[in-house]
């Protein structure tokens, strides 16, 4: 399922003139991915085929929209867990980032380490489903939050969002 995941990742990430390049690439890596659930394959590819009808313009500032001009939107993850004075979110930021320099996985440069396309990433790296499962159970919490706000403004965003919280209970459910 790590696949997925790096999918995820791509399609979270701030929209590329390389992404919108190659929707046919990213369409057959979906379609490729094995395990995966019908409805998650259609709505990947809902998601792709409403992406790609886009400019690379429209589709930066739909991205824009979603996530840079809503905080209650925003994809950093410890935004949603902790008040923003709150002492314990930049130890949260430290201790993510030595576990990703524990395991040799690099963060650009200028990215915090809680940025949800960052640690999809980082989850499509690791090789057993279950450290995945048990790494986005972590996770749920702040994907519930965003993919709730995402839903009341009817964010084409949202499903993928929230396919990351399902994922995330999934390892809950079977801890």
């Amino acid at each position: 399922m790590t696949q997925v995941y790096k999918i995820l990742s791509v399609l979270l990430e701030y929209p590329t003139k390389d992404l919108a390049a190659h929707w046919d690439d990213v369409n057959h890596a979906i379609d490729e991915i094995p395990n995966l659930a019908t409805d998650d394959k259609k709505m990947l590819k809902g998601f792709t085929q409403w992406a790609s009808q886009l400019s690379l313009t429209k589709f930066q500032a739909e991205y824009v929209n979603n996530f840079d001009m809503t905080a209650n939107n925003s994809l950093y993850l410890t935004y949603h867990l902790f008040d923003e004075q709150d002492r314990d979110r930049g130890p949260a930021l430290i201790e993510l980032s030595e576990l990703y320099k524990s395991t040799g996985f690099e963060i650009g440069s200028g990215e915090l380490p809680d940025y949800l396309p960052l640690i999809l990433e980082y989850v499509s790296t690791m090789d057993d489903d279950a450290s995945d499962c048990a790494f986005l159970q972590q996770t749920s919490q702040a994907a519930d939050i965003i993919a709730s706000n995402l839903e009341k403004i009817e964010s084409p965003y949202a499903p993928l969002v929230r396919m990351v919280e399902r994922h995330g209970l999934v390892a809950d459910i079977a801890a």
